[in-house]
């Protein structure tokens, strides 16, 4: 019914504007038996890797379409910050809204009541607080496009590597987007545990918590503890 596949960072998952390789080309590879290939449940940025949900056939889309509609699944990421929130643990409550309407995926932060804005709620915990350098474990409660990127950036903080919201450089060599869907929790069931899946970080974010003299075993699995006492309850 359904698949959970760790996607690579600088991978599109559709085809863009400039073509190229993207996940999409490969999901054929996926059938294990069905007549066709399985197909995105949701959506990660091409820069962002990790978990990502596949649904085998159109009843399971159907299904998995409800279920991240209505927010009923849980997604844990971590991120390398540049800075950190004020706060060891909270939630950041502000609406998001297009910066022009000739680029819809690229978002803002705005006040609350501003005319075309979508609500946008992201909880956090810093699992560790640098003096330039900063990791925190994310968890969106809703989906709105790049929340995740803007809100931290929003909050003074963004992510390492984001030459959209973050300053970062756009030429080759710089950073990567250290932003990494971590664990995913899927509530197929009725009643009975929701199907969990984790990823571990990628490479170039373990050479960044190295760096920071951090483990990156350890900074995942802080970030999956933190998950499970943000986890919802099954579905009635």
């Amino acid at each position: 019914m359904m698949l959970i596949v760790d996607k690579p960072a600088g991978l599109p998952v559709h085809k863009g504007p400039k073509g190229g390789e993207t996940l999409a080309d490969h999901l054929d590879a996926l059938r294990f038996g069905l007549p066709r290939a399985p197909e995105l449940a949701h959506r990660l940025d091409k820069d962002t890797s990790g978990c990502l949900v596949l649904g085998r056939h159109p009843k399971a889309l159907a299904l998995l379409g409800r279920l991240f509609a209505a927010g009923a699944v849980d997604k844990t990421y971590v991120a390398v910050t540049q800075g950190a929130p004020a706060e060891d643990e909270g939630r950041i409550d502000q609406p998001l809204a297009k910066r022009s309407p000739h680029r819809g995926w690229w978002m803002q932060a705005v006040p609350k009541g501003t005319a075309g804005a979508q609500e946008a709620i992201t909880d956090f915990k810093v699992l560790h607080r640098g003096d330039h350098l900063s990791v925190l474990a994310l968890s969106p409660v809703t989906g709105r496009t790049h929340q995740l990127r803007a809100h931290l950036s929003h909050l003074g903080c963004p992510i390492l590597g984001d030459a959209v919201y973050g300053g970062a450089s756009r030429l080759p060599g710089g950073p990567m987007l250290h932003l990494h869907s971590r664990r995913i929790c899927v509530p197929l069931a009725k009643s009975g545990p929701a199907v969990a899946a984790t990823a571990p970080l990628p490479p170039h974010i373990c050479a960044s918590l190295s760096v920071l003299g951090l483990v990156p075993e350890e900074i995942g699995a802080a970030a999956d503890r933190w998950a499970q006492t943000q986890a919802k309850p099954a579905r009635a």
